[in-house]
C-alpha cells in the first residue's frame, strides 16, 4: 500500500481543485463498484459486499490539500498568494512549490533582511511580506502563464526513510490509500465510501455527502498531529508514530460517543490491532459536520499519526499503515451489523 499512498501523495489537490485526485481514485476502484461525484465534488462509491449489511457505514477521506493561491503579479514579476487552509508562514519559508496549470516551478522568498526596519530585524516575517519568485523579469513574462486564482502546491518528493514516509499532502491521501485498500478484494458487508472536497477549508463536502447518503454510522478516516519530538513531554505529544491508530474521544470539532469509543477500544483487543487515543483536545475533521447531518449520524475517527502536518514534508510511520488497515476494516464490520 505505500506505492498507492506515495502515487496519491505525488498528485495535486488543493481544496476546490481535487480533479486529479477524483481522477486517479476513479481509476482505480474494483469492477464491483458504482459510483456518482456530487454538485460540489465529492465522489461517493457504493461498494457492494458478500453480505448485504445491517446498516449504511459511510467511510470518509478528504481528496484535498492544503497549499496557496496566487492573488497578484507583481510588475517586476513577482507573484503574491495567500493560504489555502491552515499553513504556517514557518514552513513556507524558502520551500520550493508548483505554481499554476503549467507547473511553473518557483522559491517563496522573503523581503532581505537589509530592507526591514531595525525593529523588525528579530521577527519572524509576516506572510504578507512573502512572494513566489519563478525567475521573471516582469509581470508580462507570465501572461498565459500565470493568473490570479491559480493554484500554488509545495513541490515536495515523496520517499521512505528509516521507518517512517515523508510526502505532501499525507493529509489525507493516506486516508484515501486505506479506504482504497480496503475494497481492493470484495468486502465481507456494502459499504459506502465518500472521498470527499474541501475539508481544509471548512468541512464542506463531507456534510453534502452526509446528507446524499444518509448513513447510519460513519468512519472518518485521516491523519493527525503528533508531536512525539524533542523538547515534548507527556500530553503534550499528543500522539505518537508507530503506536498505531489514533481513535480520539473529543477534538474540537466533535465529541464522540462514549459508547463507540469504548467498543473500538473493545474491538483492537478482540481483533489485535494497535490503537491509541489523543492526549490533547486539538484539531478537527470531517466528523465535525458529518455528526451533525440531518438527524445526526454517531461517528468515528480513526487516524494516521503524523508529524509536521499542513507542510511539504508530512511523516507517519510504515508500521502505522498495516495497523490502520486493520482498524478501519475491523470498526467498519462491527458498525455495519450493531
Amino acid at each position: 500500500m505505500l506505492d498507492r499512498i506515495k502515487d496519491l501523495s505525488a498528485l495535486d489537490g488543493i481544496s476546490g481543485r481535487e480533479d486529479a485526485v477524483r481522477s486517479y481514485l476513479i481509476s482505480s476502484l474494483p469492477d464491483f463498484c458504482t459510483y456518482s461525484v456530487d454538485a460540489l465534488g465529492n465522489l461517493l462509491v457504493q461498494v457492494k459486499g458478500q453480505t448485504k449489511a445491517k446498516n449504511r457505514v459511510m467511510l470518509a477521506a478528504h481528496m484535498d490539500e492544503v497549499g496557496l493561491i496566487v492573488t497578484y503579479i507583481t510588475d517586476d514579476g513577482l507573484i503574491r498568494f495567500t493560504n489555502v487552509g491552515g499553513v504556517e508562514t514557518a514552513v513556507l519559508l524558502g520551500r520550493r512549490v508548483r505554481v499554476g496549470e503549467q507547473g511553473l516551478i518557483g522559491v517563496i522568498g522573503v523581503v532581505p533582511i537589509h530592507l526591514r526596519r531595525d525593529e523588525d530585524e528579530l521577527k519572524f516575517p509576516e506572510k504578507d511580506s512573502l512572494y513566489i519568485d519563478v525567475g521573471a523579469d516582469s509581470a508580462e513574462e507570465l501572461n498565459g502563464l500565470v493568473a490570479p486564482g491559480d493554484a500554488v502546491v509545495f513541490d515536495s518528493e515523496p520517499y521512505a526513510f528509516g521507518h517512517c514516509y515523508k510526502g505532501k499532502a499525507l493529509d489525507d491521501r493516506a486516508g484515501c490509500a486505506i479506504l482504497l485498500e480496503l475494497i481492493r478484494e470484495q468486502p465481507a458487508y456494502d459499504l459506502t465510501l465518500a472521498f470527499t472536497v474541501q475539508e481544509e477549508v471548512g468541512l464542506r463536502g463531507a456534510g453534502c455527502a452526509a446528507f446524499t447518503l444518509d448513513p447510519d454510522y460513519a468512519i472518518v478516516v485521516e491523519t493527525t498531529t503528533a508531536a512525539d519530538i524533542a523538547g515534548a513531554e507527556g500530553e503534550k505529544k499528543v500522539c505518537q508514530l508507530g503506536r498505531g491508530a489514533v481513535v480520539p474521544f473529543m477534538d474540537r470539532a466533535t465529541v464522540y460517543s462514549p459508547k463507540l469509543f469504548h467498543r473500538v477500544q473493545e474491538l483492537a483487543g478482540e481483533k489485535g490491532f494497535l490503537m491509541q487515543t489523543k492526549t490533547m483536545v486539538a484539531g478537527g475533521n470531517d466528523a465535525g459536520i458529518i455528526h451533525k447531518t440531518a438527524g445526526g449520524v454517531p461517528t468515528v475517527t480513526v487516524s494516521f499519526a503524523c508529524r509536521y502536518l499542513h507542510s511539504p514534508c508530512c511523516v507517519i510511520h510504515q508500521d502505522d499503515i498495516e495497523q490502520m488497515r486493520k482498524a478501519v476494516e475491523a470498526i467498519a464490520g462491527e458498525l455495519a451489523n450493531a
